[in-house]
């Protein structure tokens, strides 16, 4: 087992300095009794938070006044006697009890004016990780690592970010080391210069005090810029609060990723109905289970956010939940535990070539919803990781290239690799002209009509009707080279709807065959001239995600999975080592929007006589469920084990021993 363990509780405790009585109901033992009960075996527990405000005995001057006794202390006592791990949080970009007291420190916009809440609004204040405001942070860990020396099951440092700031510490920086403020580009470097200083000396120095405790610095997202620090954290763990502000794509696309960085992981929900610090406000329990056994389905332990009352009362509602689900975690982790996940497709991330601008791209949620409805088995990779371990690689939308991807992904193709390309993937970051010659096209020029429509051809024409299809986004136009076949053409409008020329309620409709393609295939190689992932995520058609299936089977000889589950079931495929034993996870939750911006899901809906094939290339001893142990009747081919799996209610764990 490592370090981390399977059922966490990340416990908020961002409380007013004008609230009174704090901590007066704390009851340490009832405390770790209802988390015991629960199933929790690790904590997180503060020791400052956003307010400003330190929870236990402390020399600084900003103990909670509310406070009058060591909090932290009492909680970390309480848990460890009950074998519960305690993790210390310490809030670093937001501070507002430091924020009011030093402007000075805060980070700042272009135009001078401080970054975060207004002086007439509720929020946080941000802070600058190069102004004097760290070294403040640094004394305090250091105080923390003395007073509760063998009692630091970690450090979870929070708001680790850091963006472009033009306070006078920065821009005295900047001008120093002959970098131009006035340049974005040269801004946003040092910003990023500054937040990995700040991760490698602050690790550096709390391995001085302890050299075993895990470390973490949140910033509500894992994606490829985490590489030049990853040495820094002992651990990833992935915020993704679906009803926060992630989405129900977030956490899966941003696992997908995570999971080949070479570190333990864990998923981290909520138990709120909407965000952090919904007081009053649950989720349902069938949304906490699908979010728990997805983290196990990923590979991933479980981590469930909830905020501790000002007067310190553990809430029993709030644990009664999260024990319904956390002792159902309990009895499936033996089959979840150090797993790697058994994939055939790689997608390119678009944060790798755009990094920071967006959370998740539509073209990273577009593909992620084509393959999953799918059951396809697939990573999300950037230019570090190793191409040659898939099968196929997809470059969704908007992965332009330099000499290094260039070079990366010819490799690949020489070595027998196959990739699916769209749009303006495969050009120049220019978007001049392609780079990869393995395309077999050459640009024209953006697509004159917008919308446009589609017509396959016979090698792609599975389950499409014989008609033209609209294409909503604007393309591109591209000119096939000699021995570069065309699988479907562009066909265009009579006009572009503007006020001088439109015809009823919405596009034109088409009128002739234009003279370029939609689709094309060289030898390994096949491109879509639209946006075709970022089209699905927009407008949902089923067209487009029937073209790229249509098109991966060219690609593609056979898939790791191949089941008659609906496409509202996920299914993802590891392996055990330790145990050489493979584990198909089917999840059958269906979100729903049943309110103007949460996805809810109320309902299990329980699938029956669900067809499963694995690919393997051996026979298995013996199919099983878990963790119910019911042995299951199966057939190998040589190729495939095939079950039927006989019921799934939520989560089922099909077992190849």
């Amino acid at each position: 087992m490592g370090k981390l363990r399977f059922r966490q509780v990340h416990l908020d405790f961002h409380t007013s300095e004008q609230i009174m009585g704090i901590g007066e109901d704390f009851d340490p033992k009832l405390f770790a009794k209802t988390l015991k009960e629960a199933g929790v075996n690790s904590i997180t527990c503060f020791a400052r938070c956003h307010h400003g405000m330190i929870y236990y005995d402390t020399k600084f001057p900003a103990k909670h006044p509310g406070l009058k006794f060591d909090l932290l202390r009492a909680q970390i006592e309480a848990c460890h006697e009950e074998g519960i791990n305690v993790p210390i949080y310490i809030t670093v970009g937001l501070d507002e009890y430091i924020a009011n007291r030093h402007p000075e420190w805060l980070a700042r916009n272009a135009d001078g004016t401080p970054q975060g809440a207004g002086p007439l609004q509720a929020g946080w204040k941000k802070l600058c990780f190069n102004s004097p405001y760290i070294d403040y942070v640094r004394e305090q860990t250091v105080e923390v690592l003395e007073k509760f020396e063998g009692q630091v099951d970690g450090l979870f440092f929070d708001i680790i970010s850091q963006a472009p700031c033009y306070c006078r510490y920065c821009m005295e920086g900047m001008l120093e080391e002959g970098l131009d403020p006035e340049s974005i580009d040269d801004v946003k470097a040092y910003a990023k210069r500054v937040i990995n200083d700040f991760k490698k000396n602050m690790t550096a120095l709390v391995r001085q005090y302890d050299k075993d405790c895990t470390i973490f610095y949140n910033a509500g997202h894992v994606g490829p810029s985490i590489r030049e620090t990853i040495d820094t954290y002992s651990h990833l763990e992935l915020e993704s609060l679906p009803s926060g502000g992630w989405g129900y794509s977030h956490f899966p696309i941003t696992v997908r990723f995570a999971r080949n960085l070479g570190k333990e992981y864990l998923g981290m929900t909520g138990k709120f109905h909407k965000s952090w610090a919904d007081f009053g406000g649950f989720k349902n329990q069938a949304s906490l289970e699908y979010e728990c056994f997805m983290s196990l389905a990923y590979g991933a332990k479980c981590s469930i956010g909830d905020q501790l009352h000002p007067s310190g009362a553990i809430n029993q509602a709030t644990y009664k939940l999260i024990g319904s689900v956390f002792n159902q975690v309990k009895e499936k982790e033996a089959w979840c535990d150090d797993v790697t996940a058994v994939t055939e497709l790689a997608v390119f991330t678009p944060e790798a070539i755009e990094e920071g601008h967006i959370r998740l791209h539509p073209s990273i949620q577009g593909v992620f919803r084509m393959l999953t409805e799918a059951h396809y088995q697939f990573d999300i990779i950037d230019g570090c990781m190793d191409f040659n371990k898939y099968k196929v690689i997809i470059l969704p939308d908007v992965i332009t290239l330099d000499d290094e991807l260039k070079n990366k992904i010819e490799d690949y193709l020489n070595n027998g690799g196959k990739i699916l390309v769209s749009y303006k993937s495969g050009m120049n970051r220019d978007e001049t002209e392609f780079l990869l010659e393995d395309l077999g096209i050459e640009l024209a020029g953006e697509a004159e009509y917008c919308p446009d429509y589609v017509v396959t051809g016979a090698a792609i024409d599975k389950d499409i009707m014989d008609t033209e299809y609209v294409m909503y986004d604007r393309g591109l136009w591209v000119k096939p080279e000699e021995g570069t076949e065309t699988l479907a053409d562009i066909w265009n409008p009579y006009f572009n709807r503007t006020y001088k020329h439109f015809c009823s309620h919405f596009q034109t409709p088409v009128e002739k065959k234009s003279e370029y393609p939609a689709i094309t295939r060289r030898k390994n190689v096949i491109y879509f001239a639209h946006p075709i992932f970022s089209m699905y995520y927009r407008h949902g058609a089923r067209i487009y995600k029937q073209l790229v299936l249509n098109t991966l089977d060219l690609l593609l000889d056979d898939k790791l999975v191949v089941t008659n589950a609906p496409t509202t079931a996920q299914v993802s495929l590891n392996y055990q080592s330790e145990h050489d034993r493979y584990v198909a996870h089917i999840l059958h939750y269906i979100p729903e929007r049943r309110c103007e911006s949460i996805d809810i899901i109320e309902d299990v809906i329980p699938l029956y006589n669900v067809d499963l094939k694995i690919m393997l290339d051996k026979e298995p001893a013996k199919v099983y469920c878990a963790p119910s142990m019911e042995e299951l009747q199966f057939t190998y081919d040589g190729k495939y084990v095939h079950v039927v799996v006989p019921e799934i209610v939520g989560h089922q764990m099909v077992v190849f021993e």
